[in-house]
């Protein structure tokens, strides 16, 4: 008999690839999939398998045309069916003023963080609904309920992502599709997204100062916990949003524009 599946689209070093461990880990197949980085991918799904669980890596170009939809089929044909699916795809492309964004660069941010989701949700729901039940995981960023300046199309997608996820869980929840917002408010611990971003020296002196033994930054291990724990709660008590930062840093509510 097969393994329930675990799919994580944009499955990197931080919160994708730590959720797909930890799912892993309580006997789903996990199949981790990510735009690029191969030899990163393959070293996360040898790590997993040397610790006992079973994954299998892909990379994906998420926009482009019927690469989710056949990635979903795929998968349902020669792995097994999707139990729980984690939307994880960042739309992030920096401050940029209104001017400096382009048309071409806002209806990116839209592509990856919006409609993305929407084309999973096609692609899936209708598979979970026959089965009587699933979850979708979707790791969401303050932006969704924050707009700053220079975050234009960021905001925008975000915003989108989140009321996306209220709309599917309007028709859904009542046909046993758990689909959860999760507010990512803070800094995470990942070295291919936040590391990317501020490069790699100032990286490391963020986690000397902030992160490590501080528990200042967000730690994927840990978020991974909660993920889990949300894909496998009773439907009387369904987690549908919520936030999560670190012990030391403001709500995003009470917070000034940290950029």
């Amino acid at each position: 008999m097969s393994k329930p599946v675990f799919l994580a689209l944009g499955a990197g070093a931080g919160i994708g690839g730590s959720v797909g461990r930890k799912f892993a880990k309580e006997g789903y197949h996990s199949v981790l999939v990510r735009r690029s980085d191969g030899e990163g991918l393959n070293k996360l799904v040898d790590e997993i398998e040397k610790d006992g669980g079973q994954a299998t890596g892909r990379l994906l170009n998420a926009v482009a045309e019927n690469a989710i939809e056949d990635l979903v089929a795929d998968i349902e044909k020669n792995i097994g069916p999707i139990e729980t699916a984690l939307f994880n795809l960042g739309a992030q492309i920096g401050n940029r003023s209104l001017e400096n964004t382009a048309l071409k660069t806002f209806a990116l941010g839209w592509q990856m963080a919006t409609f993305a989701l929407f084309r999973l949700a096609k692609a899936v729901i209708p598979l979970m609904e026959k089965r009587g039940g699933g979850a979708i995981l979707v790791t969401s960023a303050t932006a969704a309920v924050r707009g700053n300046a220079g975050q234009h199309s960021h905001a925008a997608a975000m915003g989108g992502r989140r009321m996306l996820c209220q709309t599917l869980n309007a028709e859904y929840a009542c046909k046993g599709i758990h689909v959860a917002h999760i507010l990512v408010d803070g800094a995470v611990d990942a070295p291919d997204t936040l590391g990317k971003m501020l490069g790699e020296e100032l990286f490391q002196k963020l986690r000397e100062e902030k992160g490590m033994q501080n528990d200042g930054l967000l730690l994927p291990e840990k978020m991974a916990e909660t993920y889990y724990h949300i894909s496998r709660q009773h439907r009387s008590a369904w987690t549908h949003e919520l936030d999560l930062r670190c012990f030391s840093d403001l709500a995003w509510w009470n917070h000034d524009n940290p950029f």
